[in-house]
């Protein structure tokens, strides 16, 4: 996993390399590296660390040039050295290639190179294509040729972008991994993501896999697999620069924690009628999911805990549902017809596990629905329906306003697929639709109240800190745990309430804090849970509404949410455990936007 950049461009594309480079950071940051052609040879520069440490190391060299391609890299094989850092190149440094996704048969084909003479420097399994390219010219193929015929006995995922000494050209294609291309004027761009080249323009288009992309100063062409030429409709992105950028904030995942009243609205604007109180989803037909008869939701992560929300909404209504992790998906293999629909949650829309989850329904016969933020992304395309979250861009790898507006698109979408299979709003539905249009004001007045810095504080240096709930209070406790692990690096651990007596009560001690949150729905059982916690010694954190009566009196810290629908006070709750998890990571001087480990985009199973 990785980010990739590319730029051709008269003025010189070294800074748009390094900006799009420091935009893509959030997809790997083990290293970084990057290739440009100037005088018939390719000036390399690449090292283990961030991308600040390669500006360093580009300003003591002197290298320029017109066109050139960069990566940043998440390890999947080999440590993070410089040797393994991005791009890589032949033998005799004719041709650079950078690559995110896994090739799986890079062993054999590394042992029939190394049989025909060729030497690898580093462990990648990436360096394998510069050498199979490297055959191809030897045998007198043109760069055209050469590319093609590398790419062609690739297994695996992949998005590749090369560039030859002789030529002033890129060449990019695409297969399980994302790549898109930015048209500016007399300026062109590929990478990963949109946020690498947005300062520079708004015109993209997205390459389909098979796709293969040739620029030169006179222009690009693409292609399908066979050569023949390819129309993708070029689109305009109404991000900005300011956007994609941190906007005076210390860290993105607290600018985009401040962003989420902002992309709430996007996510319910024009989708709820409020002359009808129902629901107006205008991607789909009238009577679209009246014939659902059970709904699977497949995703991984924080996407997996939004699919758990959406399914107790749907079984509490009476729809049949189930979240799934989507990479067990295969391994459940549940039951499925043409009357199941498979709703598959993705931020990206490239998330490896949950396409394969998407592959397997639709070969069942089931219906599929992507749920993702990403236009034109993968997932979009291999689905049968699409409804758009909205959430703008989200740099840090911590998801924060992506989950808030996946909860927000299922509720909407929850409450269509009930309205369609029973054929009549209900009380509950205007009411839940009414709370709905409050949300982003309620969420506002959490990031203007919220006390979450001060609760940080209290509990730090705690052995661990628990999470608990019920119903889609559960699913909250599990994102709650799930971002204070994987941005403070403490032991978090969220469950079910009721699974409490049932093991993880060992566990708590005087110095486990745990997190208790209330939805309006089932708070007196969850409130006996908080007693027994309390009962033996540990400190109780109430998310909750109810700030008088029993459970304000329990409780040692009280994170008030705004009054609001049982069904969305998750939503509010879940926004002060982001700025819980948030501040703890901060006061521990942790890489908040970059956590250990992990990336943005997770486009390998």
């Amino acid at each position: 996993m990785c980010g990739i950049t590319a730029c051709l461009r008269a003025e010189g594309s070294l800074e748009p390399i390094l900006t799009g480079l420091k935009r893509l950071e959030y997809r790997g940051y083990d290293s970084a590296g990057l290739a440009v052609v100037n005088d018939n040879r390719i000036g390399l520069v690449k090292q283990a660390g961030e991308v600040d440490l390669l500006s360093k190391l580009v300003e003591s060299k002197d290298i320029e040039g017109t066109v050139g391609i960069g990566h940043t890299r998440w390890s999947t094989h080999g440590p993070p050295t410089d040797l393994n850092a991005h791009p890589h190149t032949d033998e005799r440094g004719s041709v650079a290639v950078v690559h995110n996704g896994i090739i799986d048969n890079y062993a054999a084909l590394k042992s029939h190179l190394e049989r025909r003479g060729h030497r690898f420097a580093s462990d990648t399994d990436t360096e394998v294509i510069p050498h199979l390219i490297e055959e191809e010219l030897d045998q007198g193929a043109s760069n055209m040729e050469a590319f093609r015929a590398a790419i062609s006995v690739l297994d695996g995922t992949y998005a590749v972008a090369a560039v030859f000494s002789d030529e002033h050209a890129i060449y990019a294609t695409r297969h399980g991994s994302p790549l898109v291309f930015g048209e500016g004027d007399d300026e062109w761009f590929v990478a990963s993501d949109v946020p690498a080249f947005v300062e520079y323009t708004n015109r993209v288009r997205y390459l389909h896999d098979g796709d293969y992309i040739y620029i030169s100063a006179d222009g690009f062409e693409i292609t399908d697999a066979d050569g023949d030429a390819v129309d993708r409709p070029l689109e305009e992105i109404d991000w900005d620069p300011e956007t994609a950028g941190k906007s005076g904030y210390a860290h993105f995942m607290h600018k985009e924690i401040h962003e989420q009243p902002e992309s709430l609205r996007r996510t319910i604007q024009g989708r709820v009628n409020s002359l009808t109180g129902t629901v107006a989803l205008d991607e789909f037909p009238t009577d679209a999911f009246a014939d659902v008869e059970q709904v699977h939701l497949v995703a991984m992560g924080t996407s997996h805990h939004a699919a758990m929300y959406a399914a107790t909404l749907l079984a509490a209504r009476g729809i049949p549902a189930y979240a799934f992790m989507a990479g067990e998906y295969s391994l459940a293999r549940p039951p499925v017809t043409d009357r199941t629909l498979v709703v598959a949650v993705s931020q990206s829309g490239e998330t490896a596990d949950t396409l394969d989850a998407v592959r397997r329904a639709r070969s069942a016969g089931a219906r599929t629905l992507a749920l993702t933020n990403v236009v034109a992304s993968s997932l979009t395309r291999e689905c049968d329906d699409t409804l758009l979250i909205r959430a703008g861009p989200e740099i840090g790898v911590a998801a924060t306003k992506t989950f808030t507006s996946q909860v927000t698109a299922l509720v909407l979408l929850c409450e269509r697929i009930v309205a369609d299979a029973t054929g009549a709003s209900s009380r509950e539905s205007r009411d839940l639709l009414e709370s709905l249009s409050r949300l982003p004001g309620d969420v506002q007045a959490v990031l203007d109240t919220s006390t979450a810095e001060a609760v940080a504080r209290a509990y730090a240096g705690s052995d661990a800190y628990f999470f608990i709930g019920r119903g889609i209070a559960h699913s909250v406790a599990l994102e709650g745990a799930l971002k204070f692990k994987e941005i403070s690096y403490e032991h978090a651990e969220g469950f079910a309430a009721s699974e409490l007596k049932h093991g993880p009560l060992a566990l708590v001690t005087e110095q486990t804090p745990v997190f208790v949150v209330f939805s309006g729905r089932h708070d007196e059982m969850t409130l006996n849970n908080a007693k027994e916690v309390q009962a033996r010694g540990a400190p109780v954190v109430a998310v909750t509404s109810r700030t008088d009566g029993e459970i304000a009196e329990l409780a040692d810290h009280v994170l008030s949410i705004p009054e609001t629908h049982p069904d969305l006070a998750g939503v509010a709750a879940n926004v002060q455990l982001q700025l819980v998890a948030y501040h703890a990571a901060n006061l521990l001087g942790r890489p908040i936007d970059k956590p250990r480990n992990l990336a943005k985009c997770v486009t390998v199973e």
